[in-house]
């Protein structure tokens, strides 16, 4: 089979730090020798979760904030396949606030990466879940008056398995995370920072560029508590690289159902058994 990946003309505006999230996802499953045919990327709405239509892979695209039930049941049918959301800050975090909080329970063995660059960039750049406290927007005029979320502190408090964050300006380090959350077994967050050049003049590439480090050579992965003591670290130096790693069965393992059997995908389906089922209500 070809474990070539092709990417499409987008509609991303020049300068996006999408463009080089797509360029690293098309990277990490060539790497990974994945094929076309094995990968489902995922997303709800926005400019990230356009992802799934520029690059040539199985794909959904859903309401806003519904793509994780989506992929995880995807997940749970077809064990088999390598399944990705693609979506940002405001889908994962605003709308499908929720979903992303129950996706951490039930473990599911997906990759959730979310583009968060503090500011919802298809709605014209009213703020974000992300957004600093004070930033002006064009539907902030006298700045943003709620705290801002921390998606990696959340997600380790939640109890999350595998929790990291990078920046779209650092392929080579955002090709490794990827390639990481992917092979996790699990559910794994990977939080991308990314510049968006139309709607956020304060949060830009260089903002990130001159704050990101990585976690040291001697950080210890996992413990999680002093992964949500540095994911608190958050100002004129941010952290970036895996806060937190502990393998543990996934929800196929903890399944009775799924546990060691055949996919449900591949499982033969009686239709008069569920009409039975179904009159038996009536």
């Amino acid at each position: 089979m070809n474990k070539s990946f092709s990417t499409y003309e987008t509609a991303w505006c020049p300068g996006c730090g999408n463009f080089s999230i797509l360029k690293c996802l098309k990277t990490a499953l060539e790497e990974l020798g994945k094929d076309p045919h094995e990968v489902l990327i995922a997303a709800g709405i926005g400019q990230a979760a356009k992802t799934p239509q520029y690059i040539s892979a199985n794909t959904f695209c859903g309401l806003h904030g519904r793509s994780l039930p989506a992929a995880s049941a995807a997940k749970i049918a077809n064990e088999g396949l390598t399944v990705i959301v693609n979506t940002g800050d405001g889908d994962s975090y605003g709308e499908g606030g929720n979903h992303f909080i129950h996706a951490i329970r039930r473990n599911v063995n997906i990759a959730h990466f979310v583009h968060d660059n503090q500011i919802y960039g298809l709605t014209k750049g009213q703020s974000s879940p992300t957004t600093a406290l004070g930033h002006l927007t064009n539907a902030q005029a006298d700045g943003n008056i709620n705290h801002p979320l921390n998606p990696v502190l959340l997600a380790l408090a939640a109890g999350a398995g595998f929790v990291a964050r990078s920046f779209c300006g650092d392929h080579k380090h955002l090709t490794a995370m990827m390639k990481e959350a992917i092979s996790y077994k699990g559910y794994a967050l990977l939080d991308i920072f990314q510049n968006c050049v139309s709607f956020n003049k304060i949060n830009t590439f260089r903002w990130y560029r001159d704050r990101v480090y990585y976690l040291e050579d001697d950080f210890d992965p996992s413990d999680r508590t002093q992964a949500m003591i540095r994911a608190m670290e958050f100002g004129d130096r941010i952290p970036i690289g895996v806060f937190f790693r502990e393998d543990r069965p996934d929800y196929h393992e903890m399944n009775n159902i799924l546990a060691g059997k055949e996919p449900l995908v591949d499982q033969t389906q009686d239709p008069k058994v569920l009409q039975e089922l179904m009159m038996e209500l009536v």
